[in-house]
């Protein structure tokens, strides 16, 4: 039997706050486990490493009565690494990484010395395994930050067109961090991925239900659209129009009263009277 929905989600925004990196919310893990035990299949589609997923989400899940046996999966770095639940309690399987995609040593040294510098408004994220990401500190003002990044990124720009990788690699800024990825790596692979993995297990659904806080979250909607797949998604950007997509797409802006989870937390609850009751 088919599920009648599946959840393809970016995690840092719509699900996780983006001042704490947490999931804030009690609602959101009761509501995406809830779903999950109905028999839809809930996948996490971030750039954020698998370890952000074990040790930021699972638990939450897990603590809200989350089965090993539930269909849910994590695809992390933008679809360069991925992993299925086991075991009781649940927790992330084996952890595979397509390391094609890894940037070369001299890169990875390069951004990282000039992140040292700025070490003062953000980090080095040592959990990625295919991708570069410096990300803001918590204890630093967003405004702050945003005015140090287009700087840096220029500087990684530089660096990345130095080394002849320019054709290999990409810049991909986000309000909180900068991330430097594969030219094949993305929302859409991992939309790819996901798909794979959820048709190893089950009949992939073909209503799906996205959501995601970036222009590049539009990809796995636009992915699933152009395999045949009926999909709404959920834009949580606190700025931004709408583009031209072929598929319906629930626009809310945050505000300084309600941030991004909070959207997201009022359409899983709708969800989940819809799905389970």
């Amino acid at each position: 039997m088919t599920a009648p929905l599946g959840l393809l989600l970016d995690v840092d925004g719509p699900l996780a706050s983006t001042v704490t990196r947490t999931l804030r919310l009690p609602s959101i893990a009761a509501d995406l486990v809830a779903i999950a035990h109905g028999g839809c299949p809930v996948v996490f589609n971030t750039g954020r490493s698998a370890a952000f997923l074990v040790e930021r989400v699972l638990p939450e899940l897990a603590a809200a009565g989350l089965h090993a046996d539930a269909p849910v999966w994590g695809v992390g770095e933008k679809g360069a690494t991925w992993f299925a639940l086991e075991g009781e309690p649940p927790h992330a399987g084996p952890v595979s990484a397509d390391l094609a995609l890894r940037p070369p040593q001299d890169l990875v040294d390069g951004v990282r010395e000039l992140a040292g510098g700025l070490s003062h408004l953000m980090f080095w994220d040592d959990t990625k395994e295919t991708m570069i990401s410096v990300e803001q500190n918590v204890d630093v003002a967003s405004a702050d930050y945003l005015a140090a990044q287009p700087a840096f990124v220029d500087d990684c720009a530089a660096l990345i067109r130095t080394l002849g990788l320019a054709d290999s690699f990409h810049i991909v800024p986000t309000i909180i961090s900068v991330d430097i990825e594969h030219v094949t790596a993305g929302k859409a692979l991992g939309a790819a991925r996901a798909l794979a993995l959820v048709a190893e297990r089950m009949a992939p659904p073909t209503r799906w239900f996205t959501a995601g806080d970036s222009p590049s979250d539009y990809d796995m909607a636009s992915w699933l659209a152009a395999h045949g797949d009926d999909v709404v998604h959920l834009d949580v950007r606190p700025s931004g129009e709408v583009p031209d997509v072929p598929f319906p797409v629930l626009r809310e802006r945050p505000t300084d009263a309600v941030a991004e989870d909070d959207l997201t937390a009022g359409h899983l609850a709708r969800l989940r009277a819809e799905l389970v009751g």
